[in-house]
């Protein structure tokens, strides 16, 4: 096996939504970035798909929104919530940057960021799998990884961030303290459906159940159906068919008139945590450093925040602000607008709300979203905007 050496300003492990985007904005910047992932190049995973109005902002001001919508992601100008007693309909207005709302599959969401990123000047590398990270006097100062060749190397930098999802390699091997864990997970079953009439996102929640419809490419709908994991079992046709009837008996007939979906797929749960974001030559972003349950439907929208909260930060150290106090500021803003998102969810996840609880918390979750989009908005002006 051949043993090679490369360095750079900052390594990122894990080239999805997170990774991709904090590596676009550092290149942008200026610094050398290298970013390494396991899987290859526009696999799919595991979503909600729904961005919310703050990451489109966010989107729209890197210049990427055009080229999300020119690969057929529908714009979604209503949300409708369905609840025991009443439909709550919402009409998304236009603000600057934002004309409407976006769920595009990861198969072209993920693969779009890593573009721009290597456009900006990054490097980034799939199939690469990290044993683990190297230390300089106890520092994090690289990592050890294979090479879809099978080759091993060596990659150091300053700053080694991961974003390598929740079972995240860097956060382990760094010892990422878990500051608040989570009790409920709800069980998830999923699958998409060419031709079902849809309005937009449609949210449904009955006690003990939850449903959506989120219009996405190619002219398909992923239908999610949500319950306590003993529910959802092993997924399938049949656990979306029952968990969508029982959230909404109108969503329900759609579906049914839909015909079959083209891939269901399912998820046992697992549930919600903030981990540390940062010490010595390391720092978390995305799913590696907070895990909400995707009821909360909010994975994407926040792994597009703290990119650029953590870019910011890299990018202030660069520039001669000390890591410590750049790296706190981050995980502070983060924890202050993960938390309220966090906790709203893991209650949502248990499934023992009736129909008052339930409106009460997604009002929790909408002040959040407005809060985050208030964040984003002052970011305006940045040097990676």
């Amino acid at each position: 096996m051949t043993n090679r050496a490369t360095t750079a300003d900052v390594i990122v492990v894990g080239a999805r939504v997170a990774g991709a985007a904090t590596a676009l904005l550092l290149a942008r910047a200026g610094l050398s970035v290298l970013v390494v992932d396991r899987a290859a190049p526009g696999t799919d995973t595991l979503s909600t798909h729904a961005l919310m109005r703050d990451s489109v902002l966010q989107l729209s001001r890197w210049g990427l929104l055009d080229e999300l919508v020119r690969a057929g992601t529908p714009a979604i100008r209503r949300t409708t919530f369905r609840y025991s007693h009443a439909d709550v309909p919402i009409t998304i207005k236009p603000s600057p940057g934002v004309d409407a709302l976006y769920a595009p599959r990861r198969t072209v969401l993920d693969p779009l960021l890593a573009r721009a990123a290597v456009e900006a000047g990054a490097t980034v590398r799939h199939g690469v799998r990290v044993l683990g990270v190297h230390r300089d006097r106890g520092r994090v100062s690289g990592i050890d990884a294979r090479d879809v060749d099978g080759r091993r190397f060596t990659a150091t930098a300053p700053l080694v961030i991961g974003a390598d999802g929740r079972s995240s390699v860097v956060a382990r091997a760094a010892n990422a303290a878990t500051t608040y864990q989570a009790i409920n997970a709800s069980g998830v079953a999923y699958g998409y459906w060419s031709g079902l009439a849809d309005d937009g996102y449609e949210w449904a929640y009955r006690p003990g159940a939850a449903s959506g419809l989120i219009p996405t490419n190619d002219g398909q709908t992923c239908v999610f159906a949500s319950a306590p994991p003993r529910c959802v079992g092993r997924g399938g046709r049949a656990a979306i068919d029952a968990i969508v009837a029982a959230a909404s008996p109108e969503m329900a007939a759609r579906v049914h008139a839909g015909g079959d979906p083209t891939l269901v797929r399912s998820f046992a749960g697992e549930p919600g945590y903030l981990r540390q974001a940062w010490g010595d030559g390391w720092a978390l972003v995305g799913d590696a450093g907070s895990w909400k349950d995707p009821l909360s439907a909010h994975g994407l929208t926040d792994a597009l925040r703290d990119a650029e909260l953590l870019a910011l930060a890299v990018i202030a150290m660069a520039g001669g602000c000390r890591e410590r106090d750049a790296l706190a500021e981050y995980e502070a803003t983060r924890d202050r607008l993960t938390l309220p998102i966090l906790t709203a969810a893991d209650e949502i996840a248990g499934f023992e709300w009736d129909d008052h609880r339930i409106t009460e918390l997604l009002a929790t979750l909408n002040a959040s979203m407005a809060e985050e989009l208030a964040v984003i908005g002052e970011l305006d002006a940045s040097p990676v905007g």
